[in-house]
Parts: C-alpha cells; sequence; structure tokens
C-alpha cells in the first residue's frame, strides 16, 4: 500500500486527461442499465465512491435523480466533475476523504463502486470497507461494486490490485443478499482490455 494515496491519486488526476485514464468510459452503460434493473426512486439516496470524473453523476442527474454524493480522495479529480457539471454541480454533495476513513451521517439506498474496490489489497482494509458499507447503507439498501476479477490487470496506475470472482465476492458481502455477478471485458480508451466483474447485493431487512 502506498504511503500517501491522497498524494498518489492528486497527482494521476492533475497530471493526466481522461483519456489517459484507463477506467475512463465517456458514459457508464453498464452501471446505469443496473442502477435502472434496480428500480430505485428518484429521491433515494445514492453515493458513488471513487467517484473521480466519471461520468456517472452527470447520467444520474439527467435521468432526474436528487440525492447524489459523489466521493473521492482526490480534490483534482472531483473539481473536474464540478467544472464540467457547472451550475449543476450545486446538486450534488461533493466529499473528499480516503474511504478507510470515512465518516457520514448520512445513509445511503445504493453504494455504487466502480474500479476503486481492487485497489484495496491489505486484508484489514478490505475488512473495514466491506464494514464502512455495513454501517452506511440503509436496510434493504444495494450495493453495486465493479472490480478486476481473477483475469484483471495485477497492478494498475502504478499501484498492486486484488482480484476477485463470483465466489470470493459472495463470501466477502456474505451477510447481503446476492442478486446477480458477471464479468464485462472493459476497454481503455487506447485500445486495451481489462477483465473486471460486477456484483449487485441487497442489504438485507433484519440486517442493523
Amino acid at each position: 500500500m502506498i504511503q500517501d494515496p491522497k498524494k498518489h491519486w492528486e497527482n494521476i488526476y492533475q497530471t493526466k486527461t481522461p483519456s489517459e485514464m484507463s477506467w475512463h468510459q465517456d458514459k457508464p452503460n453498464t452501471s446505469l442499465d443496473l442502477i435502472a434493473e434496480i428500480g430505485l426512486d428518484k429521491d433515494a439516496e445514492i453515493i458513488d465512491v471513487g467517484a473521480g470524473d466519471s461520468r456517472l453523476v452527470d447520467n444520474l442527474l439527467a435521468l432526474g435523480f436528487r440525492n447524489i454524493t459523489a466521493l473521492d480522495v482526490s480534490s483534482n479529480a472531483l473539481n473536474e466533475s464540478k467544472k464540467r457539471l457547472g451550475e449543476k454541480a450545486d446538486s450534488v454533495k461533493w466529499v473528499i476523504s480516503d474511504l478507510r476513513k470515512f465518516k457520514t451521517e448520512d445513509r445511503y439506498d445504493l453504494w455504487h463502486d466502480r474500479a476503486v474496490f481492487h485497489f484495496l489489497t491489505r486484508e484489514e482494509d478490505i475488512n473495514k470497507y466491506v464494514e464502512t458499507i455495513r454501517r452506511f447503507l440503509n436496510k434493504n439498501g444495494y450495493l453495486i461494486v465493479s472490480t478486476f476479477s481473477l483475469n484483471g490487470p495485477k497492478k494498475c496506475s502504478g499501484l498492486d490490485t486484488r482480484q476477485y470472482s463470483e465466489d470470493s465476492m459472495k463470501e466477502l458481502f456474505g451477510d447481503f443478499e446476492h442478486i446477480k455477478s458477471f464479468e464485462e471485458e472493459h476497454i481503455t480508451p487506447w485500445g486495451a482490455s481489462q477483465a473486471f466483474i460486477y456484483g449487485v447485493f441487497r442489504k438485507r431487512g433484519d440486517e442493523k
């Protein structure tokens, strides 16, 4: 694990354009399709962790969602999103935080994470992440997580990564209802292939 994640990611977003970042998508269609399948109310509380300068927020606003939180350790990343959104940025709650230290009074109906989870490689950080989701997700709230599959890269952006299978994800989120999992090939802006796995879970109503 790098000593200063914030410094690392601030530098990434300060020195690279979106087309130079492997995870960039012009439109996050898979995430949007999964959110549509869940059928959330437009007043649902949604958090996009590791939001960076992702276009997910733009698309959720366009669909009429009103309570969106975008979290990232990099202020540079979130500032890029704010610039792109212009006046619409005022409709979003922006949070600069390391996920491992994230605290809030808010509770969410959807926790969305694309391409963040695989950067957590220590068991301590992984367990902390899962516990954070348990704490801040409402009963019957949904989790959508997309991370490197077993065929995914071992490193990304100069950092070691961790890979997952459907079974390992189901084990990790064992007290959640597993709705679906599937693998997807992500093509980077420069044409390389990265193997991802998506998992959709629901927090059980009897969970605290």
